[in-house]
């Protein structure tokens, strides 16, 4: 299978390589407009050609695949361009930069009987795969909330704030391990130094009391990478900043009941038990996700991560700017 690139800055590189080194594709045409980009692409892939041209990539006939791995604004353009010429399409997060640019590339691609896969790369993880593991054998119990907190300094961004830059990853790992549809997004945030939002926060309600939580942040002192996710019978941790226990099982909770003697009387109490790491596989997230899309494509089969998923998310930031508009009111899904 004949892999395209479009895009050969930050994350360029690793899509490439990982694309590349698979036993049944190979990159043969990298884009970027940048013409420096071709010393670095040379040095490790000699063989590999390269454009400043990204439309030599999605008019190619010898391209069966064109990997988009651009600022979010140009992704529903290049994308449309690669259907409309036959291409399959590996999408950088966030899928597009409108729910409406989003639903119009779903619709081509099923028309055109093409795959999309969203670059969710964390979905691909050992930890993730092991909490959505967890939840879905109700080792947890019912779900009560999902708290997410990704800060660090920087990298500034100028086309897009910190919601569309950092929540994806939270909102595509929430989407993928709460089952339920959310039903309305409040968001609140901040600008500082460049005229976008560089703190912010993000709450998803969810049917049956479920509540979800996102902090991003550009301005932190530290970096922080943790998630909880709290449910009836146990509690999880998952701090991906860990090397060894990245995830850390809790059995702790709280029961309440009414003192029949007196109903306005609640009984309150708590169970603290054994605390255990599970084994996580240890996986390079980005092959196995590109490797499962090749797959995905040579049997003809939907990827969990396709354009709907990437639309779910893409619906939640949409509404999460229109929350932080209007300073904080609730935006129905």
């Amino acid at each position: 299978m004949r892999i395209g690139v479009i895009g050969y800055g930050y994350w360029g590189p690793n899509i490439v390589r990982n694309f590349h080194t698979l036993d049944n594709t190979e990159v043969i045409l990298v884009a970027d407009r940048n013409p420096n980009c071709e010393m670095r692409l040379k040095k490790t892939f000699p063989s590999i050609g390269f454009t400043t041209n990204e439309n030599d990539v999605l008019t190619s006939p010898n391209i069966d695949v064109v990997a988009v791995v651009t600022p979010v604004w140009t992704h529903h353009e290049l994308a449309k361009k690669a259907l409309e010429n036959g291409k399959h399409v590996f999408v950088e997060k966030p899928f597009t930069y409108s729910v409406a640019q989003a639903e119009e590339l779903i619709e081509l691609a099923d028309r055109k009987n093409l795959k999309i896969m969203v670059d969710h790369t964390f979905l691909f993880t050992g930890a993730v795969r092991k909490i959505k593991d967890l939840v879905d054998k109700r080792e947890l119990g019912d779900l009560y909330y999902y708290d997410a907190l990704r800060v660090n300094l920087g990298l500034f961004q100028h086309d897009v704030n910190v919601i569309w830059d950092l929540a994806p990853h939270d909102l595509s790992i929430m989407d993928y391990v709460i089952a339920d549809k959310p039903e309305a997004v409040v968001a609140t945030g901040e600008k500082h130094l460049n005229g976008v939002e560089d703190v912010a926060f993000i709450t998803v309600y969810f049917p049956k009391r479920v509540i979800a939580h996102v902090n991003v942040n550009w301005l932190s002192p530290v970096k922080v990478r943790t998630t909880l996710i709290g449910g009836e019978k146990k509690m999880l941790v998952w701090n991906d900043l860990e090397v060894d226990e990245k995830i850390r099982i809790y059995d702790k909770g709280v029961s309440m009941s009414t003192n029949p003697a007196n109903l306005h009387q609640l009984l309150v109490s708590y169970r603290s038990g054994d605390m255990w790491a599970p084994q996580v596989e240890q996986v390079e997230a980005l092959r196995a996700e590109t490797s499962y899309f090749v797959k995905c494509i040579e049997e003809n089969k939907n990827p969990f991560n396709d354009g709907a998923a990437g639309l779910r998310v893409v619906r939640i930031l949409e509404a999460a700017n229109r929350s932080i508009r209007s300073r904080g009111e609730a935006v129905t899904l």
